[in-house]
């Protein structure tokens, strides 16, 4: 079957480049891109043209998708355009499972309507009001599938195929499904898998007296690497490359990414906690907006709540 990627646009820069880069990848992968646009039910739209009440924003939807899938026929991708109301958020999370009404994606196999998500990680509401961000951290946790967020900006990037993916590591079960998906993608692509492990400047522990020593810790982070570097071969990675450095998590992951020249970076939305914490799901919606190029997220089915 072939690869379904939903684009959820509100025709802002962000959500622009939303689209270019779910494009490259569908052009790659033979994959359908479905683009999205929600009129929001919470906003005042409607508007009197002559003799007839029309929704504003859904008009305003029907042009931004329209535009979309004339920018996809020019990359001759297969696309199908969607103009629906409701809550912006609530409607793309219930999106990604059900789909459209009137297709068929909703009796997949696999329960979902899509195989992931590619959303700007900021944008715009109604006619000028720009808050995609918030809704895009709403669909990053809430999300059944990989959401892949992807910023406008002048530091940005996002090249396609990814030579080098980078995975940040903490050993949690997210972190897990992280690693897993990340060797997916750097084995598509040919690329290297990075493993990183980031040991806390200033741990936060109940008890200072039973807190592990740096030693330790270190030794507990090159275990999770070993175990982490062979969970991704067996999911597909060819070339795995471990490293642990110390500091803040989203300073070390973003400079780890400009040294090592990061196409893509793949983290679980929650971390764990406890004496040797490292919270990287509490890290990843500050990563997402900073991150000069994708980021990939993804949470364990099992564990969402």
């Amino acid at each position: 079957m072939d690869t379904r990627i939903l684009v959820p646009t509100d025709g802002s820069d962000s959500a622009r480049a939303a689209l270019e880069h779910a494009l490259d990848i569908a052009a790659d992968q033979d994959a359908i891109v479905h683009v999205l646009n929600v009129a929001d039910t919470n906003q005042p739209s409607l508007t009197r043209l002559g003799t007839q009440v029309v929704d504003a924003l859904e008009e305003e939807g029907k042009e931004i998708v329209s535009a979309a899938a004339e920018l996809a026929a020019e990359r001759d991708v297969p696309v199908s355009t969607h103009v629906v109301q409701g809550e912006p958020r609530e409607t793309i999370v219930k999106f990604v499972t059900a789909g459209a009404e009137s297709e068929s994606e909703s009796d997949n196999a696999d329960g979902v309507a899509f195989d992931f998500v590619v959303m700007g990680a900021h944008g715009r509401r109604g006619l000028g009001e720009y808050i995609l961000g918030s809704v895009t951290d709403y669909v990053v946790n809430r999300s059944e599938v990989p959401v892949l967020t992807v910023r406008a900006a002048d530091d940005a990037r996002a090249t396609y195929p990814y030579g080098n993916v980078l995975v940040p590591t903490d050993g949690s079960v997210h972190a897990r499904a992280a690693v897993e998906l990340g060797a997916q993608f750097a084995n598509r692509c040919g690329g290297t898998l990075h493993l990183l492990s980031v040991m806390d400047e200033l741990p936060e522990v109940a008890d200072a007296e039973t807190a592990p020593l740096p030693a330790q810790l270190e030794e507990n982070l090159r275990e999770t690497l070993e175990e982490d570097a062979a969970t991704a071969t067996r999911a597909g990675a060819n070339d795995v490359e471990t490293a642990i450095e110390t500091g803040s998590v989203p300073r070390e992951v973003l400079a780890y990414a400009e040294a090592e020249a990061i196409d893509l970076v793949v983290m679980g939305t929650h971390g764990r906690t406890g004496i040797d914490r490292h919270l990287l799901g509490s890290f990843t919606e500050r990563v997402i907006r900073t991150s000069p190029v994708p980021v990939l997220t993804t949470r364990r089915a099992e564990e969402m709540d």
